[in-house]
Order: C-alpha cells, then structure tokens, then sequence
C-alpha cells in the first residue's frame, strides 16, 4: 500500500475507532441501538432464548445480519469474532460451542473491548460456561495463529475497513483447513453519491465503506477461497430507515429526492469455506 493510501486508510480507521468509542462509553447513539436494539435482532432472527443470556449492554443494536445462524456452530468449534463490540455474537456463540469450544472476539476499540470483557464474569454466571476471550486488534492483522479457527463470524464490520482485501486474506489465513466463515455485512447494490461517501455519519453507520457484490466476490476469490455462497437480505435497511434512528436520518437527507437508503444499500450473508491448506 502506497504512503497516501496507508494515510488515508489509517484516517478512516481513527474515523471508526473514535465514532465506535463514543458509542461504547455512551455518547452516541449506535445504527439502530437504544429502544430499538431488542427489536433489531429479534427481526434478524436471533431467538428469545439466545438473547437470555446476554449480559446487560452486550446487544447494543450494531447487528446487519445473524452470522451465528448460518454459521452452523456445534459443540467443540474455535468461533472468531471479527469487530466483537460489546461481545453479542461472541457470547452467543460461546453457548453454542459449550465447553469444550471457545469463542474469541477481536476489536480495534479500546472502549468496546473493555465493555466486552467486563461482560465475562455475568456471562458466566448465567451460563456456567469459561470459553470466551476478546483480543485487542485489527481485523486486517488479526491477533490470531494461522489455521487455528474453525469458524470466522462477523456482523456489520467488514464494510468498515480501508482494506477489506488484506481482511479476507487474514479470514483465510486463521481457517483450518475445511474451516468456514459467515459474515453478515452491508454490500451496495449500485454505486452511492459522492456526498454520502464523504460523510462521517454515513462511514460510522456502515454505509460509505460497503461495496458492490462483485467487488467482495473478487475478493473472497483473490484471498485464496474456491467454495463461496451470497444471500442478499434486501428488508432489512428498509426496516431501520423506518425506526427514525438520527444516523440514518442523516445519511437519507444526502440522497437524492426520491431515492430510498435501500435503493442503494442490501443486508448481504456470505458464507465460505476454506477447501486448501
């Protein structure tokens, strides 16, 4: 990566990790966090009984997707979390992995990382169950050995990185052989104006750094993945433009008159599996 590249990247990153702070520590509002947080992963399909368990302040309403459902996790898995937050996935997984599995979050975000991990102990206590860690990094150089994770699972983060071709790169890196990822992310459906792709708001909510599917497609292949599979969810931003979260507000004002967030932007699942070592 070139000088002006990395500098360029290296802001988006401070752009991210300063917004996702502000949002751990509570002085900002999430995509569709707060009152319609419950609502979000209920529609998304995580169950009541999952959410059950949950240490207070885990689900802070970041989800686009449901990566542990099409995931397919079972009893003894090595889960990795990419862009953990508060920890929801993570602990989700946890119960899903038991205890002879593990379930290891990553984050960029000293803040987020600090509320996950003071989510252990009541996660333990709900549960009885010891087999989650959060690790302090990057998903483009993920604190992680090679082939070491049976599943990567990551929710609404991806999009997120200046570099996604070097974070599919890690993804193949860390997956045993026959190991799978599942990602829910947000992808473009066409390409967005300009001026929402220079708004802050719209980088801190997701929106500015999704891609086209082929672009993602291009990468996933390039990374070193042969069996791959999309599935675009395309109610789902319809359903936040219509929960008036301010973000969001914000980011519609930008579209031209007449246009939809989701004439735009899709809620994309993807599912791979590392076939080589």
């Amino acid at each position: 990566m070139k000088k002006t590249e990395e500098s360029k990247a290296e802001n988006i990153r401070n752009c991210v990790r300063k917004g996702y702070s502000e949002i751990a520590v509570g002085k900002k509002s999430s995509c569709c966090c707060n009152d319609n947080s419950e609502k979000l992963v209920t529609e998304l399909g995580y169950s009541q009984t999952e959410l059950a368990s949950l240490p207070d302040g885990a689900n802070m309403g970041l989800s686009c997707g449901n990566p542990t459902a099409i995931a397919s996790l079972k009893e003894g898995d090595v889960v990795l979390d990419l862009g953990a937050g508060g920890g929801f996935d993570v602990f989700i997984a946890a119960e899903k992995v038991g205890k002879t599995g593990k379930s290891i979050g990553v984050d960029m975000t000293y803040e987020m990382l600090m509320k996950a991990r003071n989510n252990i102990s009541e996660f333990t206590k709900r549960t009885g169950l010891k087999n989650v860690e959060f690790r302090l990094g990057e998903i483009e150089h993920l604190p992680v050995a090679d082939s070491s994770i049976d599943v990567v699972i990551s929710n609404c983060v991806i999009n997120l990185s200046p570099d996604k071709g070097q974070v599919w790169r890690e993804i193949f890196r860390v997956l045993k052989p026959g190991g799978r990822a599942a990602i829910s992310d947000l992808a473009l459906l066409k390409p967005l104006p300009e001026n929402v792709l220079e708004a802050v708001s719209a980088l801190v909510g997701c929106v500015a750094g999704a891609v086209l599917t082929d672009e993602t497609e291009k990468m996933i292949k390039d990374a070193g993945f042969s069996e791959f599979r999309f599935e675009k969810k395309s109610g789902y931003v319809d359903k936040m433009t219509q929960w008036n979260d301010p973000l969001y507000l914000s980011i519609i004002e930008l579209l031209p008159k007449g246009d939809k967030l989701s004439d735009y932007i899709t809620s994309l699942n993807i599912s791979v599996i590392k076939t080589s070592v």
